[in-house]
Formats: C-alpha cells, structure tokens, sequence
C-alpha cells in the first residue's frame, strides 16, 4: 500500500501518490467522537495504512499516514465500540488511553444524544477491565451553571458518579464552561433557549474548594485537574490531556515511542552500574514507576506550544474534522450547527470506508 517509509510519501485509494505525515501519538480526537461514531472506519484507515484530514481554517486536504504510530489519546463520550477492536493495538504494538467525558445532564437535556448514564458508567468499567486503572481519565466536562443547574446540583451530580467509579479511576478532570468567548457555544445555547451563567473567578474557586473537601469526604482519593484553566485552584492540578506520562506508562514497549518522548528507562533491579550498592541510580520525583524496579524519566518537555497557553498538552496529531459529531449536545464547541452535523452524519454513512470522516 504504502512506498517506503523513508520516502515520506503514501500510495492512495485511487493509486495516486501524496506527501503524508506520519505522527508517532495521534489524537482521535478533540474535533469530534471518533470512537462512539467512528470507530469502525478508524480501524479501517489504520489497516489502510492512512487517512485524509481537512484542515477546518482553509479546507484543504492533508494525509496522515500511521505506520509510525505507536500511540493513540482516544477522546469519547462512549467509547463502548473500541472494545472489539482493542486487539488490534496488541497486535500492532500500539500504545493508547482515553479521555471519557463521563457527565450527567440527562435532566437537564443538555446531551441528549449520548448513552444512558448507566450504561456509561458501565462502560468505563468495561474498559478499565481491558486497558488497566489508570488508562482510563473520567472528565466531567465541562461543568454548566444554568438557571436549572447551580453548584450544589453540579457536586451532587459528581458524588453519584465518583460513587461509583472508585477503584476504576485515578483522576477526575474538569473544566468551567467558558460561554461568552466562544460564539458558537453561545449562539447554540441561546438558540435552544437555556438560560447559561457564565462562571466567575470567585465561583471557580468556592467550587474547587468544594469539590477538593468532596473527594476528601467520601474517600476518593481522586487527583483532581483542571482542563485548559489559566486559574491556579489549591490543590487541583493543571491536567496534560495528551500527556507523555500517561503514554510511557502505558507504551513502555515502545522504544520508538519513547526515543520521540526523551523517555529513559532506569532500572534499579538490573543496574549495570557496577557500584550500585555505593552509588544507587537516581529516580527523579517525577519518574513513572512501570513496575519490577524500572523507572521513566522524561528528559524533554513535550509541550505543544501551537496549543492555548492554559493548554499542558503534549504534541500530537489530531485527525478528527469538526461538524461531524452527531451527540448534538447543546454546548458544542465543534459543531458549528445541528443540521450541519447530522449532514455530514449521513455523508458518512453513505461513504464508511472513505478516506475522511464524511467519506468526501
């Protein structure tokens, strides 16, 4: 299928040949939900060999070619259909996590296109089962104050959700819905007649406090972060969405991988250093323990500086399109409209195997 993978070009579906780039950590994908909707034809451009991505600022076309992957960060509101297909990365060698956003608006109607809240959360489970503790990141996000939604409502609806995902998760992230500075968000909301409150500083911080002395109270244990917030809240992290420990903890197999990340691997149980019992090998506090006395250590700050400046995440290549999400939920950020949605929905549907998302 593909030329050389020195030649930096790939052979097409029509049998023209075109530039590619050939990412080693892919993001599937802030834009839309490629697992709930996309999971099939994914898995089919990764068999392929590539896919097509249509830059959303001058609509031209690029390939992205995956015989350097070594890593995926899938981002889903349900990602149940990865299951069947998990195998494939086993076999590959490739290396992944997800981002759930794991909410609950089902009151509020707010998401009305996503999977009941059980069967979600079962879900997550499912896939802690088959990836690990760890590989999977609840996100409640973005948090909404409405006049039908107010703070103490927000923590109750956590606390049912925390509840039940202690032992499945390590972190909680969220973030604060920023409504005014995104005009689509706003248009969407007001289109739809719900009523948004824009949150304040002060109610940033009441809410970070309560959420902090939350998790503490029922014993989660959760590390909590925000998302793409400039606010320093205490004791909540900044969270690295896409983040480079999450990838060698999880794709430790990978030396390609870790040559990309500046990853080294120290071990204590095997040191070759001769006088280790002298001079034992130093763990750096922020190295990742991957088990039996081996340690990694990031070297290299990977921070995509193209991201917001509030944004801790790592490079990558996104390769979703925007307007193709059919959840539909009220707050959308990447869908300029419904109708626009559910049309390019339909465009895929008539074309699945195509080299883009909408099969054009």
């Amino acid at each position: 299928m593909a030329k050389k993978q020195e030649d930096r070009f790939i052979t097409l579906d029509n049998g023209e040949v075109a530039k590619a780039t050939f990412p080693i950590v892919v993001s599937a994908s802030r834009s839309t939900d490629i697992p709930a909707f996309y999971a099939d034809w994914f898995f089919h451009r990764l068999k392929k060999g590539y896919s097509a991505w249509t830059n959303p600022f001058n609509g031209v076309k690029s390939y992205v070619g995956y015989m350097d992957t070594k890593f995926i960060v899938f981002w889903s509101k349900n990602p149940r259909p990865l299951l069947k297909h998990l195998d494939v990365f086993k076999n590959r060698g490739i290396g992944c996590y997800i981002q759930y956003t794991l909410n609950d608006y089902e009151e509020e109607g707010l998401e009305r296109g996503v999977r009941p809240l059980a069967e979600r959360i079962e879900t997550f489970k499912l896939l802690v089962e088959r990836l690990g503790k760890g590989a999977v990141v609840w996100r409640f996000d973005p948090l909404i104050l409405t006049d039908k939604i107010d703070m103490d409502k927000l923590l109750s609806k956590i606390e049912n959700i925390g509840d039940q995902l202690v032992g499945y998760t390590e972190k909680l992230v969220f973030s604060f819905a920023d409504i005014v500075s995104y005009r689509k968000v706003k248009s969407n909301l007001e289109r739809s007649h719900i009523n948004y409150i824009d949150w304040t500083s002060e109610q940033m911080f009441e809410f970070a406090c309560r959420l902090v002395e939350l998790n503490k109270r029922k014993g989660w244990n959760f590390i909590l972060a925000t998302c793409g917030e400039a606010a320093n809240l205490p004791e909540v992290e900044h969270n690295h969405c896409v983040d480079d420990r999450l990838m060698v903890r999880f794709g430790s197999h990978s030396p390609e991988l870790l040559k990309f990340l500046g990853a080294e691997v120290l071990d204590t149980a095997h040191s070759d250093n001769l006088f280790a019992e002298i001079e034992p090998i130093d763990i750096p506090e922020d190295a990742v323990d991957i088990g039996n006395g081996r340690y990694i250590a990031i070297r290299k700050n990977n921070r995509d500086k193209g991201q917001r400046i509030a944004c801790g995440c790592m490079k990558s290549k996104d390769i979703g399109e925007y307007n193709t999400c059919p959840h539909l939920c009220e707050y959308c950020y990447a869908n300029a409209s419904k109708e626009l949605a559910i049309a390019n929905w339909k465009c895929h549907k008539e074309n699945p195997w195509g080299e883009t998302i909408t099969g054009r």
